[in-house]
């Protein structure tokens, strides 16, 4: 990282947005609560077209979800008129939350991907100030089948293909992975070898309670899945699956990271078992594989002994700095970050709210 360059780092919480700087990753400027008293599920940090948009998914009790942004680093924000998101009258459906805010690669500038509740995919071509549904996915024959995972129905990962404009894929509580490779026209489950134990057959072909997915940096065909039990990687855009649970202390959690850079490296947080929902043993960590998931290490220096909160799906990130930087929120209101991938970890912030959403963007100062 030069000396030219900041993190931005992002802080999602039940009560509002907080944003922090830093030059070092060792010491942080801390501003906030930006929307006060809103949930703030979802955030993107848009660094294209030279300039650093912030877009936020605000959801307020009164006034319902929309997604906001921002240009001056949360100087100002800006809201549409009507929201960025809305179900048409025909639709049957209105917007609850949106769980996902995903810039799509470099050289789709404005392209702008939003997962919601209820279940379903948006695209924005104008930097994320209107979306227009997919209705590929909306009049999908396998959604009334579709379900709500424990915090609601959430298409809650949108993967866009770095190379391919027209292949995307989707994860969704509870219904699974789905790929396009048409632009959105159709799309199909691909769920071989993720199971849902919880199912009368644990091997649909949806239906999976799928947690979190990320590709991954170098291999654009290659990708990862935390399950609602079970860690996965595919080799082949998601036709079939492995488990790569083995060296991990459990097989359940929500996060799951990759290196922008270097091919192989993947993070995730595990957690107990849904039924207890805490670090294992207590002993909060992070473990880190740099063979694709074949070996584990697990990292938690400078992490507290003993937390009993845990890690949501989305309040985990990487930036692109060199070395990456490895940054997690819990619902403690505790925020960590770690300048050297993992290896050691140092206080954000503490005492927010519960922490939903973490982004991080490595932007001009």
């Amino acid at each position: 990282m030069s000396a030219a360059d900041t993190v931005l780092l992002a802080i999602g919480t039940k009560k509002g947005l907080w944003l922090a700087t830093s030059s070092d990753r060792a010491t942080w400027s801390l501003s906030g609560p930006h929307f006060l008293m809103n949930e703030i599920p979802s955030i993107g940090i848009d660094t294209r077209s030279g300039r650093t948009r912030i877009l936020v998914g605000v959801r307020s009790e009164h006034w319902g979800p929309t997604v906001a942004h921002s240009d001056d680093l949360g100087a100002t924000w800006t809201e549409p008129d009507h929201g960025a998101i809305r179900f048409g009258d025909g639709d049957g459906a209105a917007l609850e939350r949106v769980w996902q805010i995903r810039p799509d690669a470099e050289d789709r500038p404005g392209v702008v991907w939003a997962g919601c509740e209820p279940i379903s995919v948006w695209r924005s071509v104008d930097g994320g100030e209107h979306f227009d549904l997919e209705r590929g996915l909306w009049d999908h024959p396998h959604r009334p089948e579709w379900g709500a995972g424990y915090g609601g129905a959430a298409a809650h990962s949108v993967v866009p293909h770095p190379q391919d404009e027209n292949t995307v894929h989707v994860a969704m509580s509870t219904g699974g992975v789905y790929r396009t490779t048409d632009g959105g026209a159709s799309w199909e489950p691909r769920n071989a070898g993720i199971t849902a134990y919880f199912l009368p057959d644990p091997n649909p072909e949806f239906g999976q309670c799928v947690h979190k997915l990320a590709r991954d940096g170098v291999v654009p065909d290659r990708l990862y899945a935390q399950n609602h039990h079970g860690v996965y990687r595919s080799d082949d855009s998601g036709d079939t699956w492995k488990s790569i649970a083995d060296g991990l202390p459990t097989d359940f959690g929500f996060v799951m990271l990759t290196h922008p850079r270097r091919e192989g490296t993947v993070w995730v947080v595990p957690i107990k078992a849904d039924g207890e929902r805490i670090p294992p043993d207590g002993r909060p960590a992070v473990y880190r594989s740099e063979d694709a998931g074949n070996s584990w290490t697990r990292l938690d220096s400078g992490l507290p002994e003993l937390d009993y909160n845990v890690v949501l799906r989305d309040a985990a990130a990487v930036d692109t700095a060199d070395p990456v930087g490895v940054y997690f929120g819990t619902r403690g209101g505790e925020v960590y970050g770690s300048a050297d991938e993992g290896a050691t970890f140092r206080t954000v912030a503490a005492h927010l709210p519960d922490v939903l959403c973490v982004r991080a963007a490595v932007i001009e100062s």
